[in-house]
């Protein structure tokens, strides 16, 4: 049986751009792109767990927001339980310690990067949305 990640990833909203993560050339899925954030830790809620990856990985401070959706997808090395948010940044401006680049796009630009499987249903449902309404992602 494999092994079940449990994740969390933001939906950076900033000026009506999403933040877009490329994952690094090491490690699972090399050079796919993401929602920054990462895996739940023993004790936490998924919404404290996202803030503390985003301040880890990217250097900088976000308000978490609306839940966005919970995709399940099974890659080779484990079944990943992915819950995504809407995130206001707060303060910082990205840094890569973990990404390769990053890309600040528009909803309808979203399907024109290579996505990872788990992120692909709230790409989806974001291009679908298109337009964010800032009581959208307020932390709640």
């Amino acid at each position: 049986m494999k092994k079940q990640i449990n994740v969390v990833g933001a939906v950076v909203i900033r000026e009506g751009l999403i933040l877009c993560a490329q994952r690094g050339p090491h490690g699972a899925l090399p050079g796919m792109w993401e929602f920054p954030g990462g895996k739940i830790e023993t004790g936490e809620t998924p919404r404290d767990a996202l803030a503390r990856e985003i301040t880890e990985e990217l250097e900088c401070e976000v308000a978490v927001g609306e839940l966005i959706t919970t995709t399940t997808h099974e890659y080779d090395f484990g079944i990943v339980m992915l819950t995504t948010f809407y995130c206001e940044l707060l303060s910082g401006t990205p840094v890569l310690t973990e990404h390769a680049e990053v890309r600040w796009l528009a909803p309808a630009e979203l399907s024109a990067l290579e996505w990872a499987p788990a992120d692909i249903p709230a790409v989806e449902l974001i291009e679908t949305a298109g337009v964010f309404e800032t009581a959208s992602f307020r932390a709640e």
